[in-house]
């Protein structure tokens, strides 16, 4: 019997365990709301940090490829930017063995050297600027003189004076030009009526 008596207490003690105050157990409930409540705005604020982490970090990452790849594009740049004055120096010993009437074999050979020489800054992606008869462009054109041209309408280059060099996208030498400011006649009329 003592046996019974002991499983009806556990019994009892169950029981009454399931008819305890409701106002306890309510306290208990939103005791436990809040703490799942504060610790679902936890999750959330760690949420939005990773997110924003990430979004740096592919921000971080985009950028230094960029970087890398203009890196790889333009690393060569002072480089050929000390070969231009060769390419200089020989189209103008070619220029003066013209008009004085050189050895046409070593015209001939310096020809080749060059042409061999654009080629390889070719390969590098270095193209010269077009000038001549072109609209004047303060960004690839270095202005050294504006004279009165009948020939060319203002703001139009009249003479090259050194070629320039553009690499890629990016402008490796400012060509040097001179750029016209219309026919003179013009000027002068424009003067005399003001």
């Amino acid at each position: 019997m003592n046996d019974d008596q002991d499983q009806e207490k556990t019994n009892a003690n169950t029981i009454e365990s399931l008819e305890e105050d409701p106002s306890s157990r309510n306290a208990a409930d939103s005791s436990v709301q809040d703490e799942l409540a504060l610790k679902t705005e936890e999750c959330k604020t760690v949420n939005n940090k990773y997110l924003r982490l990430a979004a740096e970090f592919e921000n971080y990452k985009r950028l230094t490829q960029r970087d890398q790849r203009d890196q790889i594009r333009f690393g060569n740049e002072q480089l050929l930017k000390e070969l231009l004055p060769v390419v200089d120096n020989m189209e103008r010993a070619i220029k003066a063995s013209r008009t004085n009437g050189g050895d046409s074999a070593l015209i001939q050979g310096v020809e080749l050297t060059l042409k061999q020489l654009f080629g390889v800054l070719a390969k590098f992606g270095v193209q010269a600027v077009e000038t001549t008869g072109q609209e004047f462009d303060p960004s690839t054109h270095q202005a050294v003189s504006y004279m009165p041209s009948d020939n060319l309408p203002a703001n139009k280059v009249l003479d090259e004076f050194q070629k320039g060099y553009r690499l890629h996208d990016r402008i490796l030498r400012a060509a040097m030009v001179s750029v016209s400011s219309g026919p003179a006649h013009a000027r002068e009329h424009d003067s005399t009526t003001n």
